[in-house]
Formats: structure tokens, C-alpha cells, sequence
């Protein structure tokens, strides 16, 4: 492009979480080398910003990212997020003064609110990356008690911004087909189905790979105990509210009884001890159970130890509009996935892929049935990449943004 658009990107995830570094940077650096020009602001926890901050850093220098990390405050509730906003709000406004944007992306509905702030003041055009059905997945998740009146006022607050933003956002993007047709059932909500592009959370299938595994594989596998004929099921990635604890471990009972020579690698940062006790009260052997956490360069070889790959997600409302980040990582690998139904769009990912096998119900009878689905079908590895480049390339993912850029800046 002859002019670099100038495009403030804002994020209240940190770029020194995992998210950050798996859902943020790569698409900016991405758009970046396509000659935009980004300015981000992040909320940055203390404790990893001080950890990772200058391979943040680096990257950012790598690619011309203008980085402004703001501190992430947790307490109070409520008032601690009111002044993050009104620090960010500040600092946009800062920096539009000095040089002005072209375009404001807001990274969800915490961000959206100084996106419309923004939109109104400066007539900044805006991109409402929706990145679930917040509000709601606040109360599924039971952190916003609507029979307490200061939540259900906070709730209904981010109702109408989701409103405002879907319907005063140039363009909008959400993570799921089913989240976007829900979305336009709404009938409060007034909008066009080409205003709403659908970008699931990517994967990068450069760096997920069979290629450039070892050593570090045949290093893990040593340190880990694992010989060639030890049958692994995996989990990769956080415990936090969504995933289930309890119950991908009563799965692991079955197939452990079905795989006597089993074990089950997760690949978590997370709560150890609690997964640990959690386990021991299932009666597993505190052996079969191995907790690692790693840095996105290790996941890979810690992932290709797998035979298959686990994870259930509480499959409530708000979860229509969720794309787990985890799904494209394990089929860029070629490992077929056990998961629930009635989270976003994976149950179709995984039937129109035939990249593993779906559970519909939590109980051991459903658990045995998918093992003996997965012990009957043959899953073709590059035919499960293949689906993965198909559905959750980021370089496909990167595209559709500049897509979305272009139209917005053709308006």
C-alpha cells in the first residue's frame, strides 16, 4: 500500500500471556508485514510481564509494533477494570493526538468500550472483534450472579455496548458460524450478515509441525518416561473455568481401562496440585498422570508424544461463540481429538474433518462408546493437518483480517 494505515490495536489480554502470543501478535505481525502500521496497547500482568517482557519486546522491534503495555489490575472487581479502561481510554487519546489513527481494532467487548469512546470522539473507524458472548459467558461461568443487582446492572451495561458495537462497528468479526447466525437472530440487534466475518481462533501450522521436532521430542520423552509403545492422551493448554476437570479425568479412567499401558500428558502451566488431587480421588495412579508446562516453542514436541488428544468445555449458551484455540494446534499435529458437542462450531470441525471423536454426554457409557469409536476408526494424519490448514490457517486467518481492513478503509 502507498501510505502505511495506521491501526491501534487494543487488547485486555497481555502479550505476555499465552494468548497473547498464540491470538494477538501473530496476526499483527502478519498484517504488519503487509504494510500496516500498529500501535498496541495490552493490560499486562506483573508477574509474566516481568518475565517475558523483552522477548515481547523483541518481537514487537521485529516487526515495527508500536508497544504501550498498560498494568492489569484484578481488585477490586468491577472498579479495578473501570480503571484499566479509563487508563486506556487516556492513553489512546495520547497517542491519536500525537499521530492519528486510521482504524481502531477492539479485541473484545472490555476493549469495545473505548473503541465506541474513540469512534464518537475522533470519528476513528472501528473493528469489534468479538471474542465470545462476554457478557453472558460472565454469568454461564457464574462470576456475575444476576440476582445480585450491581451484576445484573453490570451485565445489562455490556449487553447494550455488544448492541452499540455490533451495530455502530463498521466491520465486525466473531470466532464461530454458529455465534454469527446467533447473533443475527437477535431481534434487538440490527445488522447486516456482510458486516460479520467469521475468523476461528487460528493456528500456526508452520510452527505446529511434524517438521523440526527433535531432539527436543526423543528429550522429552526421556525426561517424561514415555517409551514408543506408551499409549498418551493428551491436554494442552489451561484448566481455568471452562475446561473440565473432573470429568476429562473420569474419561482417562475408561481409557486407561482400555489402555492399560497408558498415560495422560497435560501440557498445562495450571494448578498442578489441584489436578493431582482431583486425579487421586478417581482412583488414577499418581504415575499415569504427568504435568508439564511449556513455552509455545515446546509445545509441539510435547504434543507430538500423543496418541489422541482430550478436552470437554462446559458447553453452555455463551459458548456458541467460542473457537478453542487448542483444536487447530492439535490438528495441525495430525492427532485425533476427543471432545463434547455444543461448543461453537467444533462438533461440525470435527465430523467434516473426521479429525476424532465427539462425547454427548458426560457419563461413562458415552465415554466407553467413544473409545470404542477410537479404537474402530482410522484417522488419517495428514488428512487431519490437511483439515486444520483448511479451517484454522493462520496465514488464511491473516487474509480475511486485511480483507476487513480493506473494506473498512474503502468505506
Amino acid at each position: 500500500m502507498s501510505t502505511a494505515k495506521r491501526v491501534l490495536y487494543l487488547s485486555y489480554d497481555g502479550m505476555t500471556d499465552p494468548l497473547g502470543q498464540s491470538q494477538v501478535l501473530p496476526y499483527i505481525a502478519g498484517l504488519s508485514e503487509l504494510g500496516y502500521q500498529f500501535t498496541l496497547i495490552s493490560c499486562e500482568k506483573s508477574e509474566r510481564f516481568a518475565q517475558h517482557k523483552s522477548r515481547i519486546e523483541a518481537i514487537c522491534t521485529q516487526y515495527s509494533i508500536d508497544w504501550h503495555p498498560l498494568p492489569y489490575t484484578k481488585r477490586p472487581p468491577v472498579l479495578s477494570t473501570l480503571a484499566d479502561l479509563r487508563r486506556m481510554r487516556s492513553t489512546c487519546v495520547r497517542l491519536h493526538r500525537l499521530q492519528p489513527f486510521d482504524l481502531v481494532h477492539c479485541r473484545g467487548h472490555v476493549t469495545a468500550t473505548v473503541g465506541l469512546f474513540l469512534r464518537r470522539l475522533f470519528k476513528i473507524p472501528m473493528l469489534f472483534d468479538n471474542r465470545g458472548f462476554w457478557a453472558d459467558e460472565k454469568v454461564d461461568a457464574g462470576a456475575w450472579n444476576l440476582k445480585n443487582p450491581l451484576y445484573r446492572l453490570i451485565y445489562h451495561y455490556f449487553k447494550r455496548k455488544e448492541k452499540a458495537c455490533i451495530e455502530q462497528a463498521e466491520e465486525m468479526v466473531c470466532l464461530t458460524h454458529a455465534g454469527k447466525a446467533e447473533m443475527l437472530r437477535w431481534k434487538q440487534v440490527k445488522t447486516r450478515p456482510e458486516r460479520i466475518t467469521v475468523i476461528p481462533c487460528c493456528a500456526d501450522t508452520e510452527l505446529f509441525s511434524e517438521n523440526n521436532l527433535e531432539p527436543k521430542r526423543s528429550e522429552f520423552q526421556k525426561s517424561l518416561g514415555i517409551s514408543e509403545d506408551t499409549q498418551v492422551l493428551a491436554y494442552l493448554g489451561s484448566i481455568g473455568t471452562w475446561y473440565m476437570l473432573a470429568e476429562m479425568l473420569d474419561f482417562y479412567v475408561e481409557y486407561r481401562s482400555a489402555f492399560p499401558n497408558s498415560r495422560f500428558l497435560m501440557i498445562t502451566q495450571d494448578e498442578h496440585e489441584r489436578i493431582r488431587t482431583v486425579a487421586t480421588e478417581k482412583g488414577i495412579p499418581q504415575e499415569a498422570i504427568i504435568l508439564r508446562g511449556g513455552t509455545r516453542q515446546e509445545v509441539p514436541a510435547l504434543l507430538s508424544l500423543a496418541k489422541h488428544s482430550l478436552f470437554f468445555i462446559r458447553p453452555t449458551y455463551s459458548k456458541i461463540s467460542s473457537s478453542p484455540t487448542k483444536q487447530g494446534e492439535i490438528m495441525a499435529m495430525g492427532i485425533p481429538a476427543i471432545c463434547n458437542a455444543g461448543v461453537g462450531d467444533t462438533d461440525t470441525i470435527i465430523t467434516e474433518n473426521k479429525s476424532g471423536v465427539l462425547v454427548h454426554h458426560f457419563d461413562v457409557a458415552s465415554y466407553r462408546a467413544a473409545i470404542e469409536e477410537l479404537k474402530g476408526t482410522f484417522f488419517d494424519k495428514k488428512a487431519i493437518r490437511n483439515g486444520a490448514e483448511n479451517v484454522f490457517s493462520l496465514k488464511a486467518g491473516i487474509k480475511r483480517y486485511s480483507e476487513v481492513y480493506r473494506r473498512i478503509f474503502s468505506q
